[in-house]
């Protein structure tokens, strides 16, 4: 049996073809234009998504049967079609910015008790509710002809299936669902002026809602008979991709933002100020989770802008005060989520002296990283979890200089993985549950998942980074006026 995992991401669709021993035959990956502004905006044509995906499936499934399709997506992301399922605008990403009006509205006047008891969350700016009620009051006339509001996933699973459908996972962070009863909130429902019928059917990230339809199956060089699995978030995905699947198992995603994802049986809400994301997982139960905004993306922005180098192993290689070094860096190049939800914060270096070196810099940038995945699990095991490994995916991954730094800052056990293709090869398990090869989630991931590299704290280090943790957590305290003082608030 093949299966095919779709990961719609930011700047590409990436596609694999998998045997049901989890090898990974083909893989293919083509862009799309990504449309940022100075003002915030970011947006992607949902067309884009679609060309792309099908020349990517007539050129990975040529020559062979498939038996079932599933995606990973973007999350968050506002799809708008009209009657005749006309795009009515771009997609408003997930990074997107401009709905700080609407996530103020949705926090202080709605109020954050009201999301939390009907969503499970806060508004923040990425999410998908603040982004229709921004479309609501600035394109009426493109809000009055809306018929169907997908993700960015759903859009192509629409494409082709023609089911109009999403899943509970990437319906979760739309902060238009119950997560707790896993059901459509009519109370949110009539805060946005919407209808449910506007909105798609929800499925477990597993299950196949169609076939491919005829006009797809011409497109795509798929057949008619293979099934099309919803799939879900690019994060439950990538966990699932991960094994990430039993309670208190944790992920740890070194992409351009980092994300620590925590598997959990129970439903909780975080209701402190820390905006820890409760929301439902591919596997049909929960997950926790808590986003960094720019974790790659700082090291990335340190050795290639500010440094103007290229060999990223190179300024680790004297990296030599573990646990000692005197400089603390903030991550907060484009705000920040969790655990501050302030899209003000801003990036700093302290602790510098005439001695400072170029290495004592960049292994600030890695530390500083890391201490803010441990501001995510300490608020994370606030609310009864209890994580005592981590599965570390990502570009960041690579260095293992960082993973140590990881593992030794959070406590935590930290393993690599065979597969590296991520949110991709869990949508390719999926495919196979759906298409019926194995019996769930736990057991596919039981049965592929393999674990090629494990990082042990290092006690010593975890002992000096216990006592400079607390110096980094009162760095944000100490400049968060001056953060609003330069944002003009």
């Amino acid at each position: 049996m093949l299966t095919v995992g779709i990961d719609i991401g930011t700047s590409a669709v990436k596609i694999i073809l998998v045997d049901n021993g989890g090898r990974v035959l083909r893989t293919v990956s083509l862009d799309y234009p990504l449309y940022m502004y100075d003002d915030g905006r970011s947006e992607q044509a949902p067309e884009d998504w679609w060309q792309q995906t099908a020349d990517g499936l007539r050129e990975i499934t040529a020559g062979v049967e498939v038996a079932a399709v599933s995606f990973s997506g973007q999350m968050h992301g506002l799809v708008l079609l009209d009657e005749n399922d006309n795009v009515l605008r771009r997609a408003i990403l997930w990074n997107d910015q401009r709905t700080i009006k609407q996530c103020d509205f949705l926090n202080n006047e709605v109020g954050r008790e009201v999301l939390l008891e009907n969503a499970a969350n806060i508004a923040l700016t990425g999410f998908t509710l603040p982004k229709i009620l921004w479309v609501k009051a600035n394109e009426p006339e493109i809000f009055k002809k809306v018929k169907k509001i997908m993700l960015p996933k759903d859009y192509i699973a629409y494409k082709l299936s023609s089911v109009f459908a999403t899943d509970y996972s990437d319906a979760s962070g739309m902060l238009m669902l119950d997560v707790k009863k896993q059901e459509w909130s009519q109370k949110i429902l009539e805060i946005a002026g919407i209808t449910q019928e506007q909105l798609p059917r929800l499925f477990h990230s597993y299950e196949a809602v169609g076939t491919v339809s005829p006009t797809a199956a011409a497109e795509t060089g798929l057949s008619c008979d293979t099934k099309v699995v919803i799939g879900g978030g690019d994060q439950a995905v990538g966990a699932v991709g991960s094994g990430i699947v039993s309670a208190g198992m944790c992920s740890v995603s070194l992409g351009t933002s980092g994300v620590l994802f925590v598997a959990s049986d129970n439903f909780a809400v975080d209701t402190s100020p820390a905006a820890i994301h409760s929301f439902c997982h591919a596997t049909g139960r929960y997950h926790f989770m808590g986003v960094t905004l720019a974790a790659a993306g700082s090291h990335k922005w340190w050795t290639e802008e500010i440094l103007a180098a290229t060999d990223y192993s190179a300024e680790q290689e004297n990296i030599d005060k573990i646990g000692k070094n005197p400089v603390y860096y903030l991550p907060y190049l484009s705000g920040e989520r969790t655990p501050h939800n302030n899209p003000y914060a801003r990036g700093a270096f302290v602790g510098m002296n005439m001695t400072t070196t170029r290495a004592d810099m960049s292994q600030a940038v890695l530390e500083g990283v890391a201490f803010s995945l441990r501001d995510i699990l300490t608020r994370v095991n606030a609310l009864g979890a209890s994580v005592t490994t981590a599965r570390i995916i990502g570009g960041g991954a690579k260095s293992a200089l960082w993973c140590q730094i990881i593992a030794d800052i959070l406590r935590l056990r930290v393993e690599k993985m065979q597969s590296d293709e991520g949110p991709a090869f869990g949508a390719a398990i999926l495919a196979m549950v759906g298409a019926g090869a194995y019996r769930n989630v736990e057991e596919a991931c039981a049965e592929l998942i393999k674990i090629t590299q494990t990082f042990t704290p290092n006690e010593e280090n975890a002992d000096e980074y216990d006592k400079r943790y607390p110096v980094y957590v009162g760095l944000y305290a100490a400049l968060r006026g001056s953060f609003d003082e330069m944002a003009g608030i």
